[in-house]
């Protein structure tokens, strides 16, 4: 395959946002284990109540992930109702009251290009998208601080990750609480800071 190619292969995208949709500040995700279940609660979600589906669709490696937008007092009860519906098939969940807006424009493409030198980079790798998402939340709302990925599932066999630029204390103090976050639910698989990267390294990212 070649790097065009490999840059195409819709395996390697997040799921794609519904372009027309208006994303209040306030989101929310369910991540399921099975994509039947998954379908119906989807569906359960939508019945709910006044939500806007942001994506509703399979992942890797064979789980379904539903992203919603709405108000606080909605998106609460459509993850109450999604809960109900899901029993043991959910794998985790996320309700965001202000979502950073960094975070919104992560999830619409699949990964970014860096241009010139780096003083600091910062990766969080998590077993979950709903952590990966939390973990970007806080970690843009902790320090000053660029999201340039964003990846959730594709093509990562279901883990997600996030990576930050920006000064070496900034992307310390925001990698920090990002991970702390993940770790709290459970889902961290691992954190790393690289101070002064290699120059050659931000080609590759």
């Amino acid at each position: 395959m070649t790097t065009n190619d490999a840059m195409t292969n819709p395996n390697d995208m997040n799921p794609v946002l519904v372009e027309d949709c208006e994303l209040a500040p306030c989101i929310g995700l369910v991540e399921l284990s099975s994509v039947a279940r998954g379908v119906e609660v989807a569906d359960a979600i939508l019945w709910q109540g006044a939500v806007e589906m942001v994506f509703s669709t399979p992942v890797q490696p064979g789980k379904y992930v539903s992203l919603f937008t709405g108000s606080v007092q909605d998106v609460a009860a459509a993850l109450d109702r999604a809960a109900e519906v899901a029993r043991c098939d959910l794998v985790d969940r996320l309700h965001i009251q202000q979502v950073h807006p960094q975070v919104l424009r992560g999830l619409r493409r699949r990964g970014g290009r860096i241009d010139g030198e780096l003083d600091a980079i910062g990766v969080i790798e998590t077993a979950t998208v709903a952590s990966a998402i939390q973990a970007a939340d806080v970690a843009l709302k902790t320090a000053t601080v660029d999201l340039f990925d964003l990846r959730i599932a594709n093509g990562l066999g279901g883990k997600s990750f996030l990576s930050v630029t920006g000064e070496v204390s900034d992307v310390r103090s925001a990698i920090q609480a990002g991970a702390k976050k993940a770790s709290g639910c459970g889902h961290l698989e691992r954190e790393v800071v690289i101070p002064r990267p290699h120059p050659d390294l931000v080609r590759h990212l």
